[in-house]
């Protein structure tokens, strides 16, 4: 039987951990911060410091990209639009064996909207 994209975000949350945008915003600076949108909602606005790497190459990118080269214990805020791809790639992340990212929940909506700085 075939799930729906629902369900597999669903499935993601119950096994990542997700930090609210207060969270994220106080380990800005001292964790990475993944934006996994597309560049074009990158370029419209993104968390200060943001790397972007889009969710559907992540899995092939992640490991060489410079920001997270060798990096699989730093702390990894993972972030999308409104939390459902963040949530997927910090799954993929913990399988990749990246150990401490975190999804942040409502994602760059929730982020914008709390008046929180943008990049």
């Amino acid at each position: 039987m075939a799930i729906s994209a629902q369900d597999m975000v669903a499935n993601a949350k119950q096994q990542i951990k997700e930090i609210d945008t207060a969270a994220a915003n106080s380990q800005l600076g001292g964790s990475l911060i993944l934006d996994v949108r597309e560049p074009a909602e990158f370029a419209a606005g993104h968390l200060p410091g943001a790397v972007n790497i889009p969710r559907g190459v992540l899995e092939f990118k992640i490991d060489s990209h410079p920001d997270f080269q060798g990096k699989h214990q730093a702390d990894i805020v993972v972030y999308c639009q409104t939390g459902g791809r963040s949530a997927l790639a910090t799954l993929a992340l913990n399988q990749l064996g990246y150990q401490n990212a975190v999804s942040m929940a409502g994602g760059f909506k929730a982020w914008a909207e709390s008046g929180l700085p943008l990049g």
